[in-house]
């Protein structure tokens, strides 16, 4: 690979996506001469949960599926150069990093050098009253489950100069995922901010996936995508300036063009002109694509800004109990029925505990929790309804309620209702916030043993 072009390739989008993707982005990278292998594996909630499962074993609480991410391209990356960077430490980086050891030791193979990002976790008292102070006296409210700072690329990328083959973080900024390889590899200084604005955008392409490759775009007869089985993975060739073309991994499905591209560069964007990071402020108001050829797309016209003086936090905290309850109708009047049974359901359990009632496959998407929706929207009689009501409450006694209502639906009216399905689970809210960045102290140490 030339010197003056990093590759960066994607294998998830998120914890629970396709494990399977990797082995196709590794091949790739190989035949073009090495580069990064990514995986992104969290979302905002996602940490609550690993900090939950933590709780409960100290050596969990990254992500689950990571032996079945890894394992199967630990050996060719490590044969080939190809460095592994990813979120999926979540709650517990070291113990991440220590499993991807164990991998490493069961396939015969050295154990590799691991650098292990922290800084994340907000939980030292200076900290939490900071917290408290941005986000007042609703934080005393509430019991926290966990609190995370978003940080940037810098850790990552010192830990690849300094010959980590595989970076295992927490909480950083998707795009940063990308940007700390590139940043590695072109040597660029901190305020290198159209370099940084550029590289964090080919980061933004990557860090959802396959739906930058179809997924998101797919719509049949609208937006065909040949093959949407087996799409492939996103692989983004970064330039010296910050520039990038985006492709996807060799001999796979999906769909990667100007159209897709477009549909990726803009999502979750709330300002073109200010996408904000933890590494810069990116400026894609001038974005404009071009085609390469086939499955391969550059983009152009992005710059970048100083980077925000603050991080982004986000907090999260036991929400009480969602319960759910769905049950079916279908033949004559089974819209009627399914209507009668959720007036009934609501005149039972009334104001003590707010619920929200869809009609499945006829009013849920676009209803609304008031039940406005199901009261405006007229019986069109459709012969196949199944009927979902849903409430949270923090005690759970009283979310239970739902649970028993709406099974008890089987013999006291409306008639021929079946399939019943209820399900109790904690919930998890979210408060967010941004702190100054001096507040969290960042860094990255070797995991033991595995460095000389």
């Amino acid at each position: 690979m030339p010197d003056s072009i990093c590759l960066v390739g994607c294998a998830t989008g998120f914890s629970g996506d396709r494990t399977d993707g990797a082995p196709a982005v590794v091949r790739t990278l190989i035949a073009r001469g090495g580069g990064t292998l990514i995986f992104e594996t969290l979302a905002e909630r996602t940490l609550a949960l690993a900090q939950l499962a933590r709780g409960q074993n100290p050596e969990a609480g990254y992500e689950p599926l990571l032996d079945e991410l890894v394992a199967p391209v630990l050996a060719d990356c490590l044969r080939h150069g190809i460095r592994i960077v990813s979120n999926f430490g979540a709650a517990n980086p070291p113990a991440a990093a220590r499993r991807i050891a164990e991998l490493a030791r069961q396939q015969g193979l050295p154990v590799p050098r691991i650098a292990v990002v922290h800084g994340d976790q907000l939980d030292s008292p200076a900290q939490r009253a900071l917290l408290r102070e941005r986000l007042g006296p609703r934080l005393d409210e509430v019991d926290v489950v966990s609190a995370n700072a978003y940080l940037g690329a810098t850790d990552i990328a010192e830990a690849l100069r300094a010959g980590a083959q595989i970076v295992v973080a927490g909480r950083v900024a998707d795009p940063s995922l990308t940007l700390g390889p590139a940043l590695a590899h072109f040597n660029w200084p901190a305020d290198a901010w159209p370099e940084l604005g550029r590289a964090t955008m080919a980061g933004h392409m990557l860090e959802c996936g396959t739906q930058v490759s179809g997924g998101y775009f797919a719509v049949p007869g609208l937006k065909d995508v040949p093959d949407l089985h087996d799409a492939g993975f996103p692989i983004a060739e970064i330039h010296a300036d910050g520039s990038f073309v985006i492709g996807k991994a060799d001999a796979t499905g999906g769909r990667l063009d100007a159209l897709t591209v477009k549909e990726q560069l803009l999502y979750e964007v709330h300002d073109p002109a200010r996408y904000l990071t933890p590494d810069v402020t990116a400026d894609l108001s001038g974005a404009h694509v071009e085609t390469l050829g086939a499955e391969r797309v550059a983009v152009h016209g992005i710059t970048g800004h100083a980077r925000p003086a603050e991080l982004k936090v986000n907090v999260c905290y036991h929400g009480g109990w969602l319960a759910e309850a769905e049950i079916s109708y279908a033949g004559v009047q089974a819209e009627a029925r399914a209507r009668l049974a959720a007036d009934m359901v609501g005149r039972r359990i009334g104001a003590a505990l707010p619920l929200r009632f869809d009609l499945i496959g006829a009013l849920s998407i676009l209803g609304d929790d008031a039940g406005r929706g199901l009261a405006s929207e007229p019986d069109r009689q459709r012969r196949d309804v199944r009927l979902r009501v849903a409430g949270e409450h923090a005690d759970r006694k009283v979310a239970e309620r739902v649970l028993r209502e709406v099974t008890a639906l089987y013999t006291c009216g409306p008639a021929g209702g079946g399939g019943v399905r209820t399900s109790l689970r904690p919930r998890l809210n979210m408060m967010s916030c941004t702190i100054p960045r001096e507040a969290v102290p960042s860094g990255w140490r070797w995991l033991e043993d595995s460095h000389d």
